[in-house]
């Protein structure tokens, strides 16, 4: 079943993003050669319930931190741990905060130092995907609209969208419907209507789209162990214009004039 949302409950789980917009910005500040992943879980779970909330990931089927931390090739659902970061690194931040009895979800993907323009440049188009199709997300269209402006978008410069994981309706629960994949034809799908709240999240591999899972259950990794970007807005259906319920200000503000500014242009959606 989908859920439509009041405005009165959109605009309580626009002031749970802002939270976690700010507990991602704690954590960008962290992110540098020689810090453990698990160092960065302990940073965002401190501060999501120093500002009231609950960490949506932890014990969501039993998911054993608040933040899924995604190295490299890891796509998503990677495990804090005692892994130091290394110079070159790319690492997917994608966390969840409950608070007000409403969930908000958004992911961000940052470079550890210096990178390859290469792998810049997959960052850079994956963040712009994300926006690609935000603006599909609106009253009218269907769930195919949004998938085909992501994957059009990334696939013009060679590369690959994850099939097996789709974004997912976001609010009182953490994943309602629908579905939000990736991928799509124009015109197909579920309709959008004004007052549903959905997280839309563009996971781009550099390589091909083949994906494995660890023996740890959750960990999912690219086949060809190419790097792998994740971004993620929960957003509101509107007429016109979709209504971005979190925030990456923050993040931006903090990794200003630095090696982890992700700078997106305005782009040409397909």
């Amino acid at each position: 079943m989908i859920y439509l949302k009041s405005d009165a409950e959109i605009e309580l789980m626009k002031i749970s993003g802002q939270v976690l917009g700010k507990a991602h910005a704690e954590v960008a500040k962290r992110i540098r050669p020689g810090v453990t992943t698990k160092e960065l879980d302990r940073v965002a779970e401190e501060y999501i319930r120093d500002n009231g909330g609950i960490p949506s990931f932890k014990g969501f089927n039993n998911f054993p931190a608040a933040l899924c931390i995604s190295v490299n090739e890891t796509v998503v659902h990677g495990f804090p741990s005692k892994y130091e970061l290394k110079e070159g690194d790319i690492i997917s931040i994608d966390c969840g905060v409950k608070l007000n009895g409403y969930h908000s979800d958004s992911a961000y993907t940052y470079p550890v130092g210096e990178i390859s323009q290469e792998v810049r440049d997959l960052l850079i188009r994956t963040k712009q995907s994300l926006y690609c199709g935000i603006e599909k997300a609106i009253e009218g269209n269907r769930i195919g609209d949004i998938g085909y402006a992501v994957q059009s978008h990334v696939e013009k410069f060679g590369y690959s969208v994850v099939r097996e994981l789709v974004g997912h309706g976001v609010g009182k629960s953490l994943h309602e419907s629908p579905e939000v994949p990736n991928y799509g034809k124009r015109g197909q799908g579920v309709k959008l209507k004004e007052g549903m709240v959905i997280a839309i999240e563009p996971m781009v591999n550099l390589g091909k789209k083949n994906i494995v899972q660890e023996r740890d259950g959750w960990t999912i990794r690219t086949a060809d162990r190419k790097q792998s970007a994740h971004y993620e807005h929960s957003v509101a259906i509107r007429k016109g214009q979709a209504e971005i319920l979190t925030t990456f200000q923050y993040i931006e503000e903090v990794t200003a004039n630095t090696s982890l500014m992700i700078e997106v242009n305005e782009v040409t959606i397909a």
